[in-house]
């Protein structure tokens, strides 16, 4: 019996990483994680919704000591940050910004103890799935294929049987073909949540605020797959 357990934040690509992987696995527990994000509401809302439709196990985890400690301007409430199209030319600049403390490492290990429980407690022993993809030439350092590389050398070390994988379906995929698998996919994107900043949460309409550098991409990104965006975006 093969396991899996996603990192799904309710965001784009970790459910389209969901969907990609769904039929290699008999099991799937979705584990989403709480620091104090300012989109936690819609994001979890997100999360939940995919976890129903795929008949998953949701897991909330609290992390909200890592959102004390960011700096990031999707952890802090005010103003934030706007991205133009002009922006998106280099986005090197704007990296630092939305940086969270080593957020994907916290996540992972987070996830690597989740998993070794599963399997010392009730014998099952699970596959950590998480919706990296590729960012290109401007990334943040915790998205790359040598940061999973790291992550599973890790993974050896750091628990007792050492045979944890931790999986990335998206790796070598940009937001365009990402979106263009969830097509495919059938992925209902209207439950996917992209934006940084959150904008008057409603189970009825979630709406992205369009002027984050997440809305950013997302918008773009959906214009150049050719695939109808049904995001509702404020601008």
């Amino acid at each position: 019996m093969k396991n899996a357990l996603v990192l799904c934040s309710g965001g784009l690509d970790s459910v389209v990483a969901t969907y990609e992987i769904r039929k290699r696995y008999d099991k799937i527990k979705f584990l989403f994680f709480d620091y104090n994000q300012r989109s936690l509401k819609e994001e979890e809302f997100c999360s939940r919704k995919i976890c129903e439709k795929l008949n998953g196990e949701f897991v909330k985890i609290n992390l909200k000591w890592l959102g004390n400690i960011s700096g990031a301007a999707l952890n802090n409430k005010g103003d934030f940050p706007e991205t133009t199209e002009k922006d998106l030319e280099n986005t090197e600049k704007q990296i630092l910004n939305w940086w969270v403390p080593a957020r994907n490492s916290v996540f992972l290990i987070n996830a690597l103890a989740f998993a070794e429980s599963e399997f010392l407690n009730n014998n099952e022993k699970y596959d950590i799935i998480i919706g990296l993809k590729n960012e290109g030439r401007e990334h943040m350092k915790d998205t790359t294929p040598k940061f999973v590389e790291k992550v599973n050398e890790l993974a050896k070390e750091a628990t007792n049987h050492g045979d944890y994988k931790v999986v990335a379906p998206l790796i070598n995929l940009d937001k365009i073909e990402v979106i263009k698998l969830g097509e495919e996919l059938e992925v209902p994107f209207e439950f996917t949540y992209s934006c940084y900043i959150g904008n008057n949460f409603s189970k009825k309409k979630l709406v992205h605020c369009g002027k984050c550098l997440n809305c950013m991409l997302r918008k773009k990104s959906f214009y150049w797959s050719g695939i109808n965006d049904r995001t509702n975006y404020a601008l």
